[in-house]
């Protein structure tokens, strides 16, 4: 079985911008989803970028990634965490991308190299 990646949206927003650790992000792809607070998260930042809401979502639907909805079990992971990454200044979404990790039983795949900083309850992978 093949291992399957959740992806931040830093990740997301690594790829789309062409910065560096966007190939790996490239790579993920093929077995990558993508849960719905990060899928918020990046077309947040790209219409702070001045790009409108539907061309966003026209950029993120060309890769192709599955959009998981949040649901009762990783609302109450990511609240649970809270306590044990506070301190590492993450934010809900970022929570939400490691529960959605830790539910699918996926690697999180992150710009963030401060999630290799506190045990987390899934495998994490930094792209740069």
């Amino acid at each position: 079985m093949s291992e399957t990646y959740v992806l931040d949206a830093s990740a997301v927003l690594c790829l789309l911008q062409e910065e560096k650790g966007a190939e790996r992000v490239a790579g993920a792809l093929p077995a990558a989803v993508i849960g719905a607070v990060n899928y918020s998260e990046v077309v947040g930042k790209l219409v702070e970028l001045g790009i409108n809401d539907a061309a966003a979502d026209g950029l993120i639907g060309a890769l192709q990634l599955k959009v998981i909805p949040f649901d009762r079990v990783q609302a109450r992971l990511a609240g649970a965490l809270r306590a044990t990454t506070r301190k590492f200044g993450l934010s809900l979404g970022d929570r939400a991308c490691l529960a959605l990790a830790a539910a699918e039983g996926a690697t999180a795949l992150t710009c963030e190299r401060l999630w290799t900083k506190f045990e987390a309850p899934c495998k994490v992978e930094t792209v740069r």
